[in-house]
Protein backbone atom coordinates (compact mmCIF):
# COMPACT_ATOMS: atom_id res chain seq x y z
CA UNK A 1 0.00 0.00 0.00
CA UNK A 2 1.50 3.27 -0.94
CA UNK A 3 2.07 5.73 1.99
CA UNK A 4 -0.18 8.16 0.78
CA UNK A 5 -2.84 6.22 0.47
CA UNK A 6 -1.99 4.67 3.96
CA UNK A 7 -2.31 8.51 5.20
CA UNK A 8 -5.28 9.15 3.72
CA UNK A 9 -6.80 6.81 5.58
CA UNK A 10 -5.22 7.52 8.58
CA UNK A 11 -6.41 10.52 9.23
CA UNK A 12 -10.00 9.62 8.60
CA UNK A 13 -9.23 6.98 11.13
CA UNK A 14 -9.76 3.76 8.83
CA UNK A 15 -6.51 2.02 9.27
CA UNK A 16 -4.18 1.51 12.33
CA UNK A 17 -2.12 3.18 14.15
CA UNK A 18 0.43 -0.02 13.91
CA UNK A 19 0.54 1.14 9.68
CA UNK A 20 0.99 4.62 9.81
CA UNK A 21 4.82 4.42 10.37
CA UNK A 22 6.68 4.41 7.25
CA UNK A 23 10.16 4.23 6.46
CA UNK A 24 9.01 7.43 3.99
CA UNK A 25 8.89 9.62 6.77
CA UNK A 26 11.44 11.97 8.31
CA UNK A 27 10.11 11.60 11.81
CA UNK A 28 8.55 8.35 13.65
CA UNK A 29 6.73 8.60 16.84
CA UNK A 30 8.94 8.65 19.95
CA UNK A 31 7.18 5.99 21.41
CA UNK A 32 4.19 3.52 20.17
CA UNK A 33 1.31 6.21 21.35
CA UNK A 34 0.42 7.01 17.46
CA UNK A 35 -3.41 8.17 18.42
CA UNK A 36 -2.39 11.21 16.64
CA UNK A 37 -4.20 10.22 13.87
CA UNK A 38 -7.45 8.75 15.15
CA UNK A 39 -9.97 11.68 14.63
CA UNK A 40 -10.96 13.16 18.28
CA UNK A 41 -8.48 11.24 20.13
CA UNK A 42 -6.16 14.11 21.37
CA UNK A 43 -6.56 13.15 24.74
CA UNK A 44 -5.24 9.70 24.02
CA UNK A 45 -2.02 11.01 22.62
CA UNK A 46 -1.52 14.52 24.51
CA UNK A 47 -1.96 14.58 28.44
CA UNK A 48 -3.13 17.85 29.61
CA UNK A 49 -1.94 19.87 32.46
CA UNK A 50 -4.56 18.36 34.64
CA UNK A 51 -7.83 16.57 33.94
CA UNK A 52 -9.79 19.81 33.92
CA UNK A 53 -7.86 21.32 31.50
CA UNK A 54 -7.97 21.04 27.60
CA UNK A 55 -5.90 18.64 25.75
CA UNK A 56 -4.14 21.59 24.01
CA UNK A 57 -2.39 22.33 27.00
CA UNK A 58 -0.01 19.57 26.79
CA UNK A 59 0.47 20.50 23.00
CA UNK A 60 2.83 22.74 21.52
CA UNK A 61 2.79 26.76 21.85
CA UNK A 62 1.41 29.71 24.17
CA UNK A 63 -0.69 26.90 25.16
CA UNK A 64 -0.53 27.62 29.44
CA UNK A 65 -1.13 30.24 31.98
CA UNK A 66 -4.42 31.48 29.70
CA UNK A 67 -2.32 31.49 26.50
CA UNK A 68 0.75 33.50 28.54
CA UNK A 69 3.28 30.48 29.31
CA UNK A 70 5.20 29.06 26.18
CA UNK A 71 5.30 25.01 26.38
CA UNK A 72 8.05 24.09 23.57
CA UNK A 73 6.54 19.99 22.82
CA UNK A 74 4.58 17.36 23.00
CA UNK A 75 3.53 15.63 26.24
CA UNK A 76 2.96 12.29 24.62
CA UNK A 77 0.86 9.72 27.41
CA UNK A 78 2.01 6.66 28.40
CA UNK A 79 0.41 3.43 27.23
CA UNK A 80 2.14 0.92 29.61
CA UNK A 81 2.55 1.08 33.55
CA UNK A 82 3.67 -1.65 36.22
CA UNK A 83 2.39 -2.97 38.92
CA UNK A 84 2.80 0.11 40.62
CA UNK A 85 1.20 2.18 37.96
CA UNK A 86 4.48 3.60 36.53
CA UNK A 87 5.27 4.07 32.98
CA UNK A 88 7.24 1.78 30.87
CA UNK A 89 6.69 2.46 27.39
CA UNK A 90 9.73 2.61 25.80
CA UNK A 91 11.47 5.49 24.21
CA UNK A 92 12.73 5.66 20.59
CA UNK A 93 14.45 8.03 18.57
CA UNK A 94 12.34 9.58 15.62
CA UNK A 95 14.71 9.64 13.02
CA UNK A 96 18.30 8.19 12.22
CA UNK A 97 20.91 10.71 14.33
CA UNK A 98 23.54 11.00 16.62
CA UNK A 99 22.93 11.43 20.55
CA UNK A 100 24.61 14.86 21.84
CA UNK A 101 23.51 15.13 24.96
CA UNK A 102 21.96 12.68 27.68
CA UNK A 103 21.20 14.20 31.17
CA UNK A 104 20.87 11.36 33.86
CA UNK A 105 21.06 14.04 37.36
CA UNK A 106 17.05 14.88 37.00
CA UNK A 107 17.63 16.75 39.87
CA UNK A 108 19.35 19.41 37.38
CA UNK A 109 16.85 19.70 35.16
CA UNK A 110 12.56 20.67 35.22
CA UNK A 111 13.08 18.00 32.27
CA UNK A 112 14.31 15.40 34.64
CA UNK A 113 16.44 12.71 32.37
CA UNK A 114 16.36 13.83 29.20
CA UNK A 115 18.67 13.31 25.73
CA UNK A 116 19.16 15.37 22.90
CA UNK A 117 19.88 13.62 19.15
CA UNK A 118 21.14 15.45 16.30
CA UNK A 119 19.56 14.62 12.90
CA UNK A 120 20.32 16.14 9.08
CA UNK A 121 16.93 16.00 7.91
CA UNK A 122 16.13 17.00 4.12
CA UNK A 123 19.94 19.33 4.78
CA UNK A 124 18.75 20.15 8.24
CA UNK A 125 19.45 19.84 11.22
CA UNK A 126 16.80 19.38 13.50
CA UNK A 127 17.70 18.32 17.53
CA UNK A 128 14.93 16.02 19.36
CA UNK A 129 14.66 16.01 22.77
CA UNK A 130 13.08 13.58 25.29
CA UNK A 131 12.21 14.68 28.43
CA UNK A 132 11.01 12.98 32.09
CA UNK A 133 12.96 9.84 30.91
CA UNK A 134 13.16 7.09 34.43
CA UNK A 135 16.13 5.48 32.75
CA UNK A 136 18.16 7.00 29.86
CA UNK A 137 19.66 3.81 27.98
CA UNK A 138 21.81 5.23 25.40
CA UNK A 139 25.42 7.45 25.20
CA UNK A 140 26.56 10.23 23.83
CA UNK A 141 28.38 9.72 20.43
CA UNK A 142 26.10 6.82 19.24
CA UNK A 143 24.72 6.55 16.22
CA UNK A 144 20.78 5.75 16.34
CA UNK A 145 18.39 4.59 14.05
CA UNK A 146 14.94 5.24 13.64
CA UNK A 147 12.69 3.55 16.05
CA UNK A 148 15.67 2.42 18.25
CA UNK A 149 15.22 2.45 21.97
CA UNK A 150 16.75 5.10 23.61
CA UNK A 151 15.20 5.43 26.86
CA UNK A 152 11.99 4.34 28.93
CA UNK A 153 9.28 6.46 30.00
CA UNK A 154 9.48 8.32 33.25
CA UNK A 155 7.79 11.16 35.81
CA UNK A 156 11.60 13.00 36.68
CA UNK A 157 11.79 16.43 37.05
CA UNK A 158 13.30 18.74 39.40
CA UNK A 159 10.35 20.64 40.34
CA UNK A 160 8.36 20.64 43.59
CA UNK A 161 5.34 19.46 42.19
CA UNK A 162 5.95 15.80 40.89
CA UNK A 163 4.32 14.57 37.44
CA UNK A 164 1.47 12.43 38.65
CA UNK A 165 1.41 9.09 37.23
CA UNK A 166 -2.31 9.83 35.63
CA UNK A 167 -0.41 12.22 33.46
CA UNK A 168 2.83 10.47 32.77
CA UNK A 169 4.28 11.26 29.31
CA UNK A 170 7.42 11.86 27.31
CA UNK A 171 8.07 15.38 26.66
CA UNK A 172 9.32 15.69 22.92
CA UNK A 173 10.66 18.63 20.89
CA UNK A 174 12.02 19.09 17.68
CA UNK A 175 14.28 22.31 17.80
CA UNK A 176 17.06 24.27 16.14
CA UNK A 177 20.32 24.86 17.95
CA UNK A 178 20.88 28.55 17.95
CA UNK A 179 24.20 29.19 18.60
CA UNK A 180 27.79 27.11 18.96
CA UNK A 181 29.11 29.67 21.24
CA UNK A 182 26.17 30.00 23.71
CA UNK A 183 28.56 28.56 26.72
CA UNK A 184 30.29 32.34 26.32
CA UNK A 185 27.35 34.10 25.67
CA UNK A 186 26.02 32.46 28.92
CA UNK A 187 28.81 33.53 31.31
CA UNK A 188 28.92 37.04 30.05
CA UNK A 189 25.30 37.40 30.17
CA UNK A 190 24.10 35.36 32.62
CA UNK A 191 27.09 36.05 35.59
CA UNK A 192 26.63 34.48 38.62
CA UNK A 193 24.11 31.80 37.31
CA UNK A 194 24.54 27.84 36.88
CA UNK A 195 24.92 26.19 33.46
CA UNK A 196 24.81 22.62 33.99
CA UNK A 197 24.17 21.29 30.44
CA UNK A 198 26.23 23.55 28.63
CA UNK A 199 25.46 23.96 24.67
CA UNK A 200 22.41 21.64 25.63
CA UNK A 201 20.85 24.48 27.91
CA UNK A 202 17.07 24.53 27.09
CA UNK A 203 17.79 28.56 25.69
CA UNK A 204 20.06 27.10 23.11
CA UNK A 205 17.24 25.24 21.50
CA UNK A 206 14.21 26.40 20.09
CA UNK A 207 11.37 24.39 19.09
CA UNK A 208 9.20 23.96 16.41
CA UNK A 209 5.59 22.37 16.48
CA UNK A 210 6.07 18.49 16.33
CA UNK A 211 2.51 18.13 16.06
CA UNK A 212 2.25 20.38 12.93
CA UNK A 213 5.48 18.53 11.36
CA UNK A 214 4.07 14.95 12.29
CA UNK A 215 0.71 15.97 10.92
CA UNK A 216 2.73 17.57 7.72
CA UNK A 217 4.65 14.79 6.96
CA UNK A 218 1.80 12.59 6.76
CA UNK A 219 -0.24 15.17 4.11
CA UNK A 220 -1.41 12.62 1.47
CA UNK A 221 -1.32 15.16 -1.30
CA UNK A 222 1.26 17.38 -0.44
CA UNK A 223 4.90 15.81 0.06
CA UNK A 224 6.83 17.06 3.22
CA UNK A 225 10.25 18.56 2.96
CA UNK A 226 11.65 19.82 6.79
CA UNK A 227 13.36 23.22 4.82
CA UNK A 228 10.26 24.13 3.24
CA UNK A 229 8.30 23.31 6.27
CA UNK A 230 11.04 25.91 8.38
CA UNK A 231 10.97 28.64 5.73
CA UNK A 232 6.92 28.36 5.47
CA UNK A 233 7.14 29.97 9.23
CA UNK A 234 4.32 32.52 9.95
CA UNK A 235 6.30 35.85 10.73
CA UNK A 236 6.03 37.86 14.07
CA UNK A 237 8.84 39.99 13.62
CA UNK A 238 11.56 41.04 11.02
CA UNK A 239 14.71 42.41 12.47
CA UNK A 240 18.02 43.96 11.13
CA UNK A 241 21.24 43.13 13.23
CA UNK A 242 24.85 44.49 12.33
CA UNK A 243 26.32 41.23 12.66
CA UNK A 244 28.07 39.11 9.30
CA UNK A 245 29.78 36.05 11.46
CA UNK A 246 27.35 33.87 13.34
CA UNK A 247 27.29 30.58 13.64
CA UNK A 248 23.39 30.12 12.83
CA UNK A 249 24.21 30.93 9.02
CA UNK A 250 26.71 28.46 8.33
CA UNK A 251 24.44 25.55 10.72
CA UNK A 252 21.52 26.76 8.86
CA UNK A 253 22.34 27.97 4.81
CA UNK A 254 19.71 26.25 3.42
CA UNK A 255 17.47 29.15 5.37
CA UNK A 256 19.92 32.36 3.63
CA UNK A 257 18.31 33.70 1.18
CA UNK A 258 20.38 35.40 -1.67
CA UNK A 259 20.97 39.15 -2.30
CA UNK A 260 22.32 40.54 -5.52
CA UNK A 261 23.10 43.49 -4.15
CA UNK A 262 25.12 42.34 -0.97
CA UNK A 263 26.95 39.58 -3.40
CA UNK A 264 28.54 42.78 -5.74
CA UNK A 265 28.42 45.16 -2.67
CA UNK A 266 29.59 42.61 0.49
CA UNK A 267 27.63 41.87 3.33
CA UNK A 268 27.19 44.51 6.15
CA UNK A 269 24.32 42.39 8.13
CA UNK A 270 21.57 39.97 8.16
CA UNK A 271 17.64 41.18 8.23
CA UNK A 272 16.01 38.08 9.64
CA UNK A 273 12.42 36.96 10.48
CA UNK A 274 11.52 35.61 12.96
CA UNK A 275 8.59 33.46 14.33
CA UNK A 276 7.08 33.64 17.50
CA UNK A 277 9.32 30.97 19.30
CA UNK A 278 12.27 33.24 17.72
CA UNK A 279 12.99 30.76 15.35
CA UNK A 280 15.35 32.46 12.69
CA UNK A 281 13.36 30.97 9.67
CA UNK A 282 14.69 33.26 7.05
CA UNK A 283 18.34 35.37 6.65
CA UNK A 284 18.90 37.56 3.96
CA UNK A 285 22.09 39.09 3.59
CA UNK A 286 22.46 42.73 3.30
CA UNK A 287 24.60 45.51 2.07
CA UNK A 288 25.99 48.57 3.47
CA UNK A 289 23.80 50.75 1.24
CA UNK A 290 20.75 48.80 2.10
CA UNK A 291 21.41 49.23 6.31
CA UNK A 292 19.40 51.10 8.08
CA UNK A 293 20.26 53.37 11.08
CA UNK A 294 23.25 52.86 13.43
CA UNK A 295 22.30 50.39 16.03
CA UNK A 296 23.31 46.76 16.14
CA UNK A 297 19.97 45.33 16.45
CA UNK A 298 17.12 47.66 14.58
CA UNK A 299 13.39 46.30 14.77
CA UNK A 300 12.37 45.91 11.10
CA UNK A 301 8.14 45.39 11.36
CA UNK A 302 5.92 43.31 13.30
CA UNK A 303 3.11 41.07 12.68
CA UNK A 304 0.68 42.30 14.81
CA UNK A 305 -1.78 39.42 14.15
CA UNK A 306 0.50 36.83 14.80
CA UNK A 307 1.93 38.85 17.86
CA UNK A 308 -2.16 38.86 19.49
CA UNK A 309 -2.48 34.93 18.25
CA UNK A 310 0.80 34.11 19.78
CA UNK A 311 2.05 36.72 23.02
CA UNK A 312 3.47 34.19 25.23
CA UNK A 313 7.37 35.02 24.30
CA UNK A 314 6.84 38.39 24.75
CA UNK A 315 9.13 39.58 22.38
CA UNK A 316 7.76 42.73 21.43
CA UNK A 317 5.89 45.17 22.88
CA UNK A 318 4.05 48.34 21.26
CA UNK A 319 3.89 52.10 22.67
CA UNK A 320 1.88 54.06 21.61
CA UNK A 321 2.09 53.65 17.60
CA UNK A 322 5.25 52.70 17.68
CA UNK A 323 7.14 48.70 18.24
CA UNK A 324 10.39 47.36 19.83
CA UNK A 325 11.62 44.66 20.88
CA UNK A 326 11.17 43.54 24.92
CA UNK A 327 14.38 42.96 26.86
CA UNK A 328 13.41 38.66 26.06
CA UNK A 329 13.32 40.13 22.10
CA UNK A 330 16.86 41.67 22.54
CA UNK A 331 17.98 38.65 24.46
CA UNK A 332 16.89 36.31 22.01
CA UNK A 333 18.42 38.11 18.88
CA UNK A 334 21.66 38.71 20.84
CA UNK A 335 21.78 35.33 21.35
CA UNK A 336 21.08 34.12 17.59
CA UNK A 337 23.62 36.71 16.55
CA UNK A 338 26.20 36.30 19.05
Amino acid sequence: MKSSVVSRLALAGLVSSALIVSAQTPFQFPTANHALYEVGAELKFLAPTSPDRSWTTGSFGCVRTDGWQMHEGLDIRSLQHDRAGEPTDPVMATADGTVMYANTKAGLSNYGKYVVIRHIIDGIEIYSLYAHLSEVRTAVGKNVRAGEVIAIMGRTSNTSERIGKERAHVHFELNVFVNDNFSAWFRKNMPGERNDHGLWNGQNLDGLDPRDILLAEHDPVKKFNLATFIRSQTELCRVLVRATNFSYLKRYAPLVLKNPKADKEGVAGYEIALNYNAVPFALMPRAASEMKGASRITLLSVNEAENRAHPCRRLVIQKGTHWQLTEKGLHEVEMITY
